[in-house]
């Protein structure tokens, strides 16, 4: 065996990353629902003046993976913050379906 196909971390786990997945997808919303046993976050992007918006993609977790990501996501906030300054809210939460506070322009 060949050092370099040697795994110096036991617990290592490879994950594969597709090229059409690395390119992500653009989402301005998430819907979550739950039931006893699952969590489903819908990450939605919705467009300026369109009144439909298409899930982009959703994820299923069980309740313990859903507590995970939300450490993790407190804590990758928390360095953002950290590196480059408070992230600004609205003070009031925007309303569905938005027009991205501009005007609707027609052809």
């Amino acid at each position: 065996m060949h050092p370099t196909d040697q795994n110096p971390d036991p617990n290592a786990i490879n994950i594969e990353l597709s090229e059409a997945m690395a390119e992500g997808e653009y989402a301005n919303l998430a819907m979550i629902a739950h039931s006893n046993s699952e969590f489903v976050i819908d990450f939605i992007r919705m467009m300026p003046g369109l009144p439909k918006a298409k899930v982009k993609a959703r994820i299923v977790v069980t309740p313990e993976h859903a507590k995970r990501l939300l450490q993790a996501l407190t804590e990758n906030v928390e360095r953002f913050e950290a590196a480059f300054g408070a992230i600004k809210m609205q003070n009031e939460a925007p309303s569905y379906p938005m027009n991205f506070g501009g005007a609707v322009g027609e052809a």
